[in-house]
């Protein structure tokens, strides 16, 4: 499956600013970079109703136990790979919810694997041995927008029934046709030609940031800007869980730590606890009625 790259093709033309850098001061190339990159916010900021589409489309698959799968080759995989093993410390969701494949597999993270974007059957066959439903949402992100192994992960998508999503930086892309919602900030030429880890990158970052932690808010992921659900796992996640309880209840550090301990280091249940008067258990319940949203389960 080759596409080619239409003439229009922002992603792989020269840019006019950056057209002489090899003679520039390093301080030059940084306030050069620095100026391309401040165009990234905005073109993103064009595909605000797309994102909030995807994020509502998300949500909606999260509590009907769907999964939100990244698919993607070279930068576009590893960032995708990079924000789904991001959601399970920060929102305390199994790593099955969120789900990265790149081309290539696992090695292709670190290193690049020759050819390995131009293989559509391959797209396919990584979202078949996921055992894909039409439960899930794919999310095929090219910054070309004719990536190979993402058309066809999206056209089995297609196939299988499941909601599907593209992200690239150019206006016209083969990956539209394939796309119930399409996403599509159009960053101009890069400054070095062709390379898309640089203001593409930086637009798929910034989206993924958003589609993830939107459609995590949605579910009842945080409350007001905190990690409520986050998963202790390490010293600096700890002291963050502490001082949210803390921040929440009114409580001392050391009463917050000893309620935390508890209510088996479970913010939201500890929060409830002490809020309602409950016991651990019939916190957890109450949270479980309210679907795990703790300002319904305190206002109830």
């Amino acid at each position: 499956m080759q596409v080619p790259l239409p003439p229009s093709a922002s992603t792989e033309a020269r840019n006019t600013a950056s057209g002489t850098i090899d003679s520039l001061s390093a301080l030059q190339i940084v306030e050069l970079m620095n100026s391309e990159d401040a165009m990234v916010a905005a073109a993103v900021r064009t595909q605000s109703t797309s994102i909030a589409a995807a994020i509502d489309v998300v949500a909606e698959a999260f509590r009907n136990g769907g999964r939100l799968i990244y698919i993607g080759a070279g930068t576009s995989g590893r960032l995708g790979v990079l924000d789904a093993s991001e959601c399970p410390p920060t929102f305390s969701v199994p790593r099955s919810m969120v789900v990265g494949l790149i081309a290539g597999g696992p090695s292709a993270l670190t290193s690049a694997i020759e050819g390995a974007e131009d293989r559509a059957e391959q797209g396919r066959a990584d979202l078949e041995n996921i055992s894909l439903t039409a439960r899930d949402i794919v999310m095929g992100i090219a910054a070309s927008g004719r990536t190979p192994y993402v058309l066809g992960g999206l056209q089995f998508a297609r196939e299988v029934g499941a909601t599907t999503i593209g992200f690239a930086c150019n206006d016209e892309s083969a990956l539209i046709p394939l796309s119930d919602i399409m996403i599509a900030p159009v960053v101009g030429p890069e400054v070095i030609t062709g390379s898309t880890r640089l203001k593409a990158g930086t637009a798929t970052k910034m989206v993924l940031n958003m589609l993830t932690t939107g459609a995590m808010v949605r579910i009842g992921k945080t409350f007001g800007n905190l990690m409520v659900d986050l998963t202790a796992s390490n010293e600096k996640l700890r002291d963050r869980s502490q001082r949210i309880v803390s921040d929440l209840t009114g409580l001392s550090s050391e009463a917050a730590q000893k309620l935390l301990s508890e209510c088996s280091h479970q913010v939201k249940t500890a929060i409830v606890v002490h809020h309602r008067k409950l016991t651990p258990e019939a916190a957890r319940e109450q949270l479980k009625q309210c679907n795990g949203h703790l300002r319904n389960a305190l206002q109830q």
